[in-house]
């Protein structure tokens, strides 16, 4: 098991990554503080993910539909599926995650954590950049219009 990786209060804790598994997978545990929406909408191009509900409740954006996940339940996120995750409870949620090939590792997650701890806003272009190289695809939405356009339109398809 690797070191927990803290981005805020969210807590990442790789068991296995591709560099263990030849690139068959990454495996992590999540912690997600209470009132937290933990990802802004986004896509793996290359990767499907699997989620495992181990304590507490999340509630998944996937697609067009919104997925309360409880302990014990899995949920499966097909690669190129628009996903986000959201921990509305007053406890924190613990869920594995599976990525199946493994893309990301804990470099993924570091990057992203130094990002956000560089600079008060984040730069958002360049937390884009880290993602895109991952093949991790920001979408932003009406509600997460993360990435403006120029002409103050925000942007509906991937970044």
């Amino acid at each position: 098991m690797h070191k927990p990786i803290q981005i805020g209060k969210l807590s990442i804790t790789f068991l296995q990554s591709h560099h263990e598994t030849q690139g068959a997978a990454d495996l992590f545990e999540l912690l997600i503080p209470p009132h937290a929406h933990i990802s802004i909408p986004h896509l793996h191009r290359v990767c499907d993910e699997t989620v495992l509900g181990m304590n507490g409740i999340t509630t998944w954006t996937v697609g067009q539909r919104c997925i309360t996940l409880h302990p014990d339940q899995q949920l499966h996120i097909p690669r190129g599926t628009v996903h986000s995750c959201l921990n509305d409870q007053q406890t924190t949620a613990r869920v594995i995650c599976l990525l199946t090939p493994g893309r990301l590792g804990p470099e993924y997650f570091l990057e992203i954590a130094a990002a956000l701890k560089a600079e008060d806003p984040p730069n958002l272009a360049y937390i884009g950049n880290v993602m895109a190289r991952y093949d991790v695809i920001p979408i932003a939405s009406k509600e997460s219009p993360l990435f403006d356009r120029p002409d103050g339109i925000a942007r509906q398809e991937p970044v």
